[in-house]
């Protein structure tokens, strides 16, 4: 029985918005703040993404090919590497060329479109992968939706777009009795193969490493490659999905996460018996067990493993319906500027940061969140929007007065 381990790392940072006040509609339409994100891009480049490059190029040139990484980059994140720091994608193209890295296709605007626009969904994945096979010099042949979000359908239309894989959550409320170490198909589509995360293995590295209060702390490399072994004696896959940011940014250096990584694949290769490798040659090499059964969106987000940190209130659900009825206006105006706005506004993290889920997972939205409050979120992002709207109707800033008596006055006409 051939037994596969598949680190796969996920590398995005979204276009935060600036601070845009009721003042600024039909003022202003630059949303973005540029010294947030380039201030945020630079540091995890500095800590993660340039030394976590650095180290996969050793372990890859050590073990000769033998220990083998995949990615998905979104498109947004990519903008700003260009603009920002270069250098990373010189260091992903260094790992491009090795063949021991395999780089997958999703959404351009790291996006929630699979679940409202077929349209736009599959525009933004053709846009992706142009834009990695630029880049890379490789034609991405798996898929990872934004958030690892799936369903039977999404799943069903990623087939028909030419994948013959996918990822996405290991949930148990899926799974039942079944194990996430094995490869599934489509329940429409048996075409395009499955293959899970296991969620508690991922976890363990994501969150848990530097918790002093854990029960299993400290992890060390031949604790966590025997777990590893243990779990492959009887099973055939292990998939290792996490945010790449993991590395020097999420678990600092000083955690000792660096050094983790470095000695675990030789504890795992001196047995002889597991390989590295990617999604495309797992898929290859394994056959799928059974079909899955996925009737509702689910995603690797919080206990609940469902859409509802993006979707899960009357804020996200109102801006969300009221970006995505602007589709069909925007994309008549032929206006690529409109058009790029259109896309970095359909960025989960927005909807995100307005999540109100401050219960069993309020320490991880926190984190990741720049707004004191998701209210905060939802009026910056709706105002931004009202001015987007504006926009795509034509408006032009028709007079203007600067006396604060008449700031409210200022308006967009249509042409």
């Amino acid at each position: 029985m051939e037994r596969s381990i598949c680190f796969y790392f996920q590398v995005h940072q979204p276009h935060r918005l600036r601070l845009y006040r009721f003042f600024d509609i039909g003022r202003e339409d630059y949303y973005y703040d540029d010294f947030a994100n380039k201030t945020i891009l630079k540091r995890v480049a500095e800590k993660c993404y340039l030394p976590a490059n650095e180290l996969m190029l050793e372990l890859i040139k050590r073990y000769k090919g033998s220990f083998k990484v995949t990615y998905s980059i979104s498109g947004t994140v990519l903008e700003q590497f260009k603009e920002y720091a270069p250098e990373v994608i010189e260091s992903f193209r260094e790992l491009a060329k090795t063949g021991s890295v395999e780089f997958l296709a999703e959404t351009y605007a790291h996006s929630l479109s699979s679940l409202t626009s077929a349209k736009e969904f599959k525009e933004q994945v053709l846009m992706h992968s142009n834009a990695i096979e630029s880049l890379f010099g490789v034609k991405p042949k798996v898929f990872r939706n934004t958030e690892l979000i799936y369903s039977d359908v999404v799943g069903a239309a990623v087939a028909e777009m030419g994948y013959t894989a996918m990822l996405t959550e290991g949930a148990k409320h899926i799974l039942g009795w079944k194990s996430p170490n094995y490869l599934y198909t489509n329940a429409i589509n048996p075409r395009l193969k499955l293959m899970l995360k296991n969620f508690r293995l991922s976890d363990d590295i994501a969150f848990r490493f530097s918790d002093r209060s854990w029960e299993n702390w400290p992890l060390t490399s031949d604790k966590y490659a025997a777990w590893l072994a243990n779990i492959l004696s009887k099973e055939e896959i292990v998939n290792l999905f996490m945010d790449y940011e993991t590395f020097g940014e999420h678990q600092g250096a000083s955690t000792g996460i660096f050094e983790f990584m470095r000695n675990l694949p030789g504890m795992i290769l001196s047995r002889g018996d597991i390989k590295f490798d990617t999604p495309s040659g797992i898929c290859d090499r394994h056959q799928p067990v059974a079909p899955l059964h996925v009737p509702f969106p689910i995603s690797w987000a919080d206990e609940e493993r469902d859409t509802s940190a993006w979707l899960g209130n009357e804020l996200q659900n109102e801006a969300f319906a009221k970006l995505y009825a602007l589709e069909d206006d925007v994309k008549n105006t032929n206006d690529p500027k409109l058009l790029s706005d259109f896309r970095r506004l359909q960025q989960s993290d927005h909807f995100y940061y307005m999540c109100t889920k401050f219960f069993s997972d309020g320490a991880v939205h926190k984190y990741f969140n720049p707004y004191d409050t998701p209210y905060e979120a939802f009026i910056n992002y709706m105002n931004v929007l009202s001015d987007f709207n504006l926009r795509i109707q034509g408006g032009t800033i028709l007079a203007e007065d600067n006396s604060s008596a008449n700031k409210r006055s200022t308006k967009r006409v249509r042409k």
